[in-house]
């Protein structure tokens, strides 16, 4: 494989090796994706204050995110179907952050179950929970993930009703995939991931099939699928779901700082500001715009992470230092894993590391607990003047 220093070329690589359809789902957003490309767009906004004659040796980039040891405060976030990426995508994204030092993240919506993930991997996970109307079924998942061993619970708050992402409806994304002329000599002319799924029994949402009466194959999933999202998700709902779990709450798609004060209020441990990767509610502020009023608001209060829009260490710097004490890559991940599997995610990794790590250090920082506004130059109207 090609010399890898920098994320895009993995993108490239991942672009070429990957069904389109696929590639296609991870990279768009809803609607006329405004969203989607702000998320990235954004962070340029924000410059780098250059210091020289500091001492730069005995640097460290470890750190902890809701009281866990990390190599560096990034996270691989849930992303649904990982394991259509590359086969057994889950397990061996999770494998690699464990590799690294750093916590990975299993949606609910994966291919690779709770139990898949565990029986491969050593160090504890964090699952993502989405609120189903079936709420007995909520109740198995977070017992299942009790049983997994899981250190965390990631609820995800801003999926109760699907934004629509025009990509994936051109390209027949269904489940099961609906195969058109087209799609068939995509999947035929990528004969590496062609291969690998043949050689995986891991095919459909391992989460869901064979855990919900009358889910037995993708057919009839996707008939519950579709309809299942509970609508009726509230701030209640989400204590129940905290005192059910009874270890470590993430909140995420916290994207206000009203909401921000509402998870502090039913004790979430840690609060992602995170638009969904741009994927809902296409129009909505960036993560990175909107992290300042949420800091203003309850940063002093409660863990506050974020995620949407970062592709590298510069990326993650800049979330630091405007006061997020973690950080999520999802798409960043899927690049490195739709390219070269679980070596691809270890060179995603390295790749936001050594940018992180380099980065730090020409801004005159020896540990990212001192990274602060102080290293930033910030447009006086970044944040906006809104009426």
């Amino acid at each position: 494989m090609a010399k890898i220093t920098e994320i895009e070329d993995l993108k490239r690589i991942y672009k070429r090796r990957t069904p389109k359809m696929f590639f296609d789902y991870c990279e768009s957003g809803s609607w006329t994706e405004q969203t989607f490309r702000e998320n990235s767009s954004d962070f340029d906004l924000i410059k780098l204050r250059q210091r020289v004659a500091v001492d730069m040796t005995g640097r460290s980039t470890k750190s902890q995110m809701i009281g866990q040891d990390v190599a560096m405060p990034v996270a691989l976030a849930p992303v649904g179907s990982t394991g259509m990426q590359h086969a057994d995508g889950e397990i061996l994204a999770a494998k690699a952050a464990e590799k690294f030092g750093v916590p990975f993240t299993l949606s609910t919506m994966s291919v690779c179950s709770l139990e898949d993930v565990a029986e491969h991997t050593s160090a504890p996970f964090w699952f993502q929970l989405y609120v189903m109307k079936d709420r007995e079924f909520t109740k198995r998942a977070i017992q299942r993930a009790k049983d997994a061993g899981c250190s965390a619970l990631v609820l995800t708050l801003d999926l109760q009703i699907l934004g629509q992402r025009h990509k994936d409806i051109k390209n027949g994304l269904t489940v099961p995939i609906k195969l058109s002329p087209h799609t068939i000599f995509d999947l035929a002319t990528k004969w590496r991931w062609g291969l690998q799924m043949l050689q995986t029994k891991r095919r459909s949402f391992g989460n869901i099939v064979g855990h919900i009466d009358g889910i037995t194959d993708m057919s009839s999933l996707s008939v519950w699928a579709a309809e299942s999202f509970d609508p009726k998700l509230d701030w209640d709902y989400v204590k129940e779901i905290k005192d059910l779990w009874g270890g470590p709450l993430i909140l995420k798609g916290i994207l206000d700082a009203d909401d921000a004060k509402m998870a502090l209020n039913v004790g979430a441990d840690a609060i992602v500001v995170s638009n969904h990767g741009g994927r809902q509610l296409d129009g909505a502020m960036s993560s990175i715009k909107a992290l300042p009023s949420i800091m203003d608001a309850v940063g002093d209060k409660i863990e506050v992470h974020l995620d949407s829009g970062i592709r590298s260490g510069q990326d993650v710097l800049k979330a630091l230092a405007m006061g997020a004490k973690g950080t999520y890559i999802g798409r960043a991940f899927i690049y490195g894993l739709g390219a070269n599997g679980q070596q691809g995610v270890e060179e995603a990794l390295s790749v936001i590391h050594k940018e992180l790590d380099i980065t730090m250090a020409l801004c005159g920082e020896k540990t990212v607990q001192d990274l602060g506004k102080q290293n930033l130059l910030v447009p006086r109207d970044f944040y906006g003047d809104w009426a």
